[in-house]
């Protein structure tokens, strides 16, 4: 699919600024909407937005189609009656990270109060209820259960509960029933503040850009609920998990653990569940950027129990026919692909056959390997997204000046990549986040995008996620008052510049002919035009 010439920023909310200590989709997110619209952004692209276990990774979620409760507004909640404003704690002191453990703890201490406020009799919940019970009934209940027991997986319930025997869970809803309709209540509130923020992007003519993991968690509603969609041994545990071989990131490969699907089970039934995931999240967001894209037409298949991603192999995936059985209830195909990692010709292949738009992201670019060229702006083809950097990149500038890099590369491969990319540029470095904001915005990709990071020129401290890091990702917050006037005006210069502004420039702000240009040489100015052009400006 084709889109109109833009940019857009890449924010997770979490990262947003706020009084709780997390970024969350109420009043920081509205304020962040006004930002993108005020310059020129058509786009905002989210992580996955459901709700995270271990870790805190969006892309290890226990649904594939709830929201995190971690995003939910407590004034919002205010607004809605559910909360009062003494029930709100102080503000917490802002910090540039999320400290994940105490606002769990306060988040569900508030939605909890909210909950016990909230009336059985509610029509507009009901409704919800109702409307998303092919995947809300599922887990909310396995939610409920998780509480009991402790927050262990799935697989390690009674056989029963692990089974799912129909008298086992039927009795357990009946003594959980209150704990069961407290997440139905999570989920209700999400969607119904979710809703208000699309709405809020709809008068902006701000369009979202969601994220799909190819792979779902183990521990998920998703895989307890069908667990005959997936390579699973009689206890639950994957036979085969996922992950990619040795690569930039990593000596031995990454072993993300996920359980593979048994595509020819999906194939039985006309690709149904996915069917669902697309079309749920086609309710929330515009476009969704499809994680691992080349894992449809081949994917790293490593035994389970594998202590590295070492020993796997290809094996092929469901290729063309998921796509055509998408299609026919999708006709546009609002998808990107991620066709990052080791791209091959069939990869490249499939994702042409449906005119999806693949990510040229330039700090891969400066690589010696000759397949990087392609992600240089002058090998970029206009059916892409160029990406600055993504949520696995360190901050354009950190990538530039970080002397601890974390890639399998020798100091002196690092060293010749930034001398190249500086030599490429232009540039002594210093503000290289917007040095590559220029350079994707110039880009004849019909879509450029920026993490938030780099417009604000943060260094190493602020990278969301380094791949194959277990602990200390996804924590990064921005700080109040960023971006500043400036930084928001310098955004929307090099928008205007660029031929991406959402919409016709506002009237009074002829932004790409008058503002943030140093001006012409004394030589060139209309007033010496009509002179003599060898004459020398300086002379009397």
């Amino acid at each position: 699919m084709r889109y109109p010439r833009s940019s857009g920023i890449l924010m997770h909310p979490t990262s947003l600024p706020g009084r709780f200590g997390v970024g969350d989709i109420g009043p920081g997110a509205h304020k962040f909407v006004e930002f993108l619209a005020a310059s020129g952004q058509r786009w905002w692209q989210t992580l996955p937005l459901g709700p995270t276990g271990a870790g805190n990774s969006p892309y290890q979620s226990h649904s594939s189609f709830a929201g995190n409760p971690l995003l939910i507004s407590p004034e919002a909640m205010v607004e809605r009656g559910w909360l009062e404003e003494a029930d709100l704690p102080e503000p917490v002191p802002a910090t540039d990270h999320v400290d994940y453990m105490e606002v769990i703890r306060a988040k569900n201490a508030l939605i909890a109060r909210a909950f016990a406020r909230s009336s059985p009799a509610d029509v507009e919940f009901h409704r919800f209820v109702e409307r998303e019970k092919h995947w809300l009934q599922d887990y909310a209940l396995f939610m409920a259960i998780k509480e009991v027991r402790n927050g262990s997986a799935w697989f390690q319930w009674e056989p029963e509960l692990v089974s799912r025997r129909p008298d086992a869970l039927e009795a357990f809803a009946r003594e959980a029933a209150e704990a069961v309709r407290f997440h139905e209540f999570v989920q209700y509130v999400f969607y119904e503040q979710w809703r208000a923020l699309r709405e809020t992007c709809a008068r902006h003519d701000v369009k979202l850009i969601g994220d799909i993991p190819i792979f779902v968690a183990h521990d998920s509603a998703d895989v307890w609920a069908r667990p005959d969609l997936f390579f699973l041994d009689a206890e639950g545990r994957p036979t085969f998990v996922a992950g990619v071989p040795p690569d930039y990131f990593s000596e031995t490969g990454q072993l993300w653990g996920n359980p593979l699907y048994d595509w020819a089970a999906h194939a039985a039934e006309g690709y149904a569940w996915w069917t669902q995931r697309i079309g749920a999240l086609l309710k929330q967001v515009d476009l969704i950027r499809i994680d691992h894209f080349r894992g449809f037409e081949a994917y790293w298949e490593v035994p389970g129990g594998a202590e590295t991603a070492v020993n796997g192999r290809w094996v092929p995936g469901p290729g063309p026919a998921l796509f055509h059985a998408l299609k026919g209830h999708f006709p546009d195909l609002p998808f990107i692909a991620e066709d990052l990692g080791v791209i091959t010709p069939p990869v490249e292949a499939l994702r042409d056959e449906f005119d999806l738009p693949g990510m040229r992201v330039l700090q891969f670019g400066f690589s010696p390997d000759p397949e990087a060229e392609k992600h240089l702006p002058y090998r970029h083809v206009v059916n892409s997204i160029a990406y600055t950097g993504t949520h696995d990149n360190d901050t354009s500038y950190g990538w530039i000046s970080n002397p601890h890099v974390e890639t399998t590369q020798s100091l002196e491969e690092i060293e010749e990549e930034r001398l190249f990319a500086l030599r490429f540029v232009g540039t002594d470095g210093q503000e290289f986040g917007w040095d590559l904001i220029r350079q994707a915005w110039g880009s004849v990709a019909q879509v450029a995008i920026a993490p938030m990071q780099d417009v604000l020129g943060l260094d190493s401290k602020a990278r969301m996620n380094v791949p194959g890091r277990g602990e200390g990702n996804w924590g990064w917050r921005m700080l109040p008052g960023r971006p500043t006037p400036a930084e928001a005006a310098r955004l929307a210069d090099l928008t205007a510049l660029y031929g991406r502004w959402n919409g016709p420039i506002p009237e009074g702000h002829d932004l790409h002919r008058k503002a943030g240009g140093p001006g012409l040489p004394p030589a060139l100015t209309p007033e010496s035009a009509s002179g003599d052009v060898d004459a020398d400006p300086g002379a009397a």
